[in-house]
C-alpha cells in the first residue's frame, strides 16, 4: 500500500505555511558566509538561530564550540523503547556572494519569483536545512512525539572543507550512535522528479606552484634566453589529458571501481538531454571522457580540471613581462575507490616527471574528500521511497551526483551507520553561483516527505520492543 501524508501534519504545516516562508526568509537574511573572517559574527548568529529554532521546535538544543565555527547539536530521545534513532546532518553556512553585480536581487534579502526562492543559501543548505526542522515541529507540536529518535547536527563550515567536523563525529561517536543518518544537501534528478542518490564522487583540490627567476623580468631582454614558468605551467596542464579526455596521469585509474551494465543502463534510461544540458551550461559543445554519456561522465567517471590560472601581468594595457612565478588551482573528482591522498602522491609525480629544466614545481593538497557508493536497497531505502511517493505522487529514481560530499564517508567510517541522500534542490538552482534559488514547491513538499520518512523508519526500523 502506498504511503500517503498524514492528514493531521499536512493540515498543521499547511495552517502555518506563512509563518514557517516568514522564518526561512529570516534564516536566509543572515550572511554566513564561512570562508570570509568579516562574517565570522554574522556565522555565528545563524548558528544562534538554528540553536532557537530547534528549542521551539521542541528539541533540547546546544552549541559546541570549535576552533572555527559552531557546531549545532539538537536532540529528541524521548520516541519509546524499540524507537530507531536517526542522526539528521546539514549545514548553516553559505558561500560567498561574488560577483554581486550578477545577481537580480540582493542575495540576503530572500525574493520569490516564478515559484523560486531566490537568497544565497536558499538550496546549499538553509532551506533544505530548515526543512527538516518544521517537519520535527509538525509532530511535536500535533502529535506531542515522534516516531524516532532525533539527533539533529548542523555545522558552519561544510563550504570551508568542514574541517572540524570529523574530529567532533569521532570525540562523541558513543553520543552520535544512530540507526541511520539523513542528508538533504543535494538535487531531485527533474521537476516533478524525487530522487534518491546512490553515489558521491570524492575529491582532491591542489594548488601547483611553478617558480622561475627571482623578479619578473622584461620579455625583450630575457625572453627566448630564460624559461617562462607561465609557458611551463600552461605545458604541464596539458599532459593531464589525453587525445581522448582520459586523464593521463600514470595509475590514476588503477583503483577505480567501474560501474555494472545494469546501473549504465538504468542511467542512460533517465530522461535527459544533451542538448537541454547544453543549452543549461551555455556552452558551444559538450565534452568528455570518450566511451561515456554525459550522466556517466558526471556520476561515475573521475575528473581533473583546471579551476584557476595566476600569473604575470593581466591589468589594462600592455606590459612585457616574463613572469617569476605561476599558479594553477586544479581539482580532481575521485569515484570509489580513489583514495584522495594517492593521487595527491600521483599528481605530484607526475608533475614533476614533465615539468621542464629552469623551474621548480610545488604541489599543495588543499584538501579533499572520499567517494562514497550506496547499495540502494533494504528498510532505510524503502522507507525513503515511500516518503517521497507520499509526497511527490511518484516513485522516485536513482540518481547520482558529481560533487563531492566529505561528512558522508566519516558519518559512515566513524559511526558505521547506512546514509540517506535525500536532497529537494533541482538542476540549474545555481548553489555557487549568483541569483541561487530554490523550488518553492519542492520545500513544501519537503517538508511533508521528512515528515513520512519519520514514520516510515520508526515502523521499518524500529524493534518494537
Amino acid at each position: 500500500m502506498t504511503a500517503s501524508v498524514p492528514a493531521d501534519l499536512d493540515a498543521y504545516l499547511t495552517e502555518n505555511n506563512d509563518r514557517i516562508h516568514d522564518e526561512l526568509y529570516e534564516f536566509l537574511r543572515i550572511p554566513s558566509v564561512s570562508a570570509r573572517s568579516e562574517h565570522k559574527v554574522d556565522t555565528a548568529r545563524a548558528a544562534e538561530w538554528v540553536l532557537q529554532s530547534l528549542r521551539k521546535a521542541g528539541l533540547t538544543a546546544e552549541t559546541h564550540a570549535t576552533s572555527g565555527h559552531p557546531i549545532v547539536l539538537g536532540e529528541w530521545r524521548t520516541a519509546g523503547k524499540g524507537a530507531p534513532t536517526v542522526l539528521i546532518y546539514g549545514h548553516y553556512d553559505v558561500q560567498p556572494v561574488e560577483p554581486l553585480e550578477l545577481w537580480s536581487s540582493p542575495p540576503f534579502e530572500p525574493t520569490v519569483r516564478g515559484g523560486k526562492i531566490y537568497a544565497r543559501g536558499a538550496v546549499d543548505d538553509k532551506g533544505q536545512l530548515f526543512l527538516h526542522i518544521k517537519a520535527l515541529e509538525a509532530h511535536i507540536a500535533t502529535r506531542g512525539n515522534l516516531p524516532v529518535n532525533i539527533i539533529f547536527l548542523a555545522e558552519g563550515e561544510e563550504e570551508v572543507g568542514s574541517d572540524n567536523l570529523a574530529g567532533f563525529i569521532e570525540k562523541h561517536a558513543k553520543e552520535l550512535r544512530t540507526d541511520a543518518v539523513v542528508i538533504s544537501d543535494s538535487s531531485m534528478f527533474a521537476p516533478g522528479l524525487p530522487s534518491l542518490l546512490f553515489s558521491l564522487r570524492g575529491l582532491a583540490y591542489f594548488q601547483v606552484d611553478v617558480e622561475g627567476p627571482k623578479s619578473d623580468l622584461h620579455s625583450g631582454s630575457y625572453g627566448g634566453a630564460v624559461v617562462n614558468p607561465a609557458m611551463a605551467l600552461a605545458r604541464m596542464l596539458a599532459t593531464l589529458h589525453d587525445a581522448d579526455a582520459r586523464v593521463a596521469i600514470p595509475r590514476f585509474y588503477d583503483k577505480v571501481r567501474e560501474w555494472g551494465d545494469v546501473v549504465r543502463t538504468q542511467i542512460r534510461e533517465l530522461p535527459f538531454s544533451d542538448s537541454e544540458f547544453r543549452e543549461e551550461t551555455g556552452s558551444p559543445a559538450l565534452g568528455g571522457e570518450k566511451g561515456y554519456s554525459t550522466l556517466e561522465r558526471i556520476w561515475t567517471r573521475p575528473t581533473c580540471e583546471v579551476n584557476g590560472l595566476l600569473s604575470g601581468y593581466t591589468g589594462e594595457g600592455a606590459k612585457t613581462v616574463l613572469p617569476a612565478k605561476a599558479m594553477a588551482k586544479v581539482s580532481c573528482r575521485l569515484v570509489p575507490d580513489q583514495d584522495p591522498e594517492e593521487i595527491g602522491r600521483l599528481m605530484q609525480a607526475h608533475l614533476d616527471s614533465v615539468a621542464p629544466k629552469g623551474v621548480t614545481v610545488k604541489v599543495m593538497h588543499l584538501h579533499g574528500g572520499r567517494p562514497w557508493k550506496a547499495e540502494p536497497a533494504g528498510p532505510l531505502f524503502d522507507a525513503a521511497r515511500a516518503a517521497l511517493s507520499a509526497a511527490f505522487g511518484r516513485e522516485p529514481v536513482l540518481a547520482g551526483e558529481g560533487g563531492s560530499i566529505p561528512v558522508v564517508g566519516d558519518f559512515e567510517r566513524i559511526l558505521g551507520a547506512p546514509v540517506l541522500l535525500m536532497g529537494f534542490g533541482l538542476p540549474g538552482e545555481n548553489a555557487h553561483a549568483p541569483d541561487e534559488w530554490l523550488s518553492d514547491e519542492n520545500f513544501v513538499k519537503g517538508m511533508r516527505a521528512i515528515a513520512v520518512l519519520w514514520e516510515e523508519i520508526g515502523t521499518r526500523l524500529g524493534t518494537g520492543s
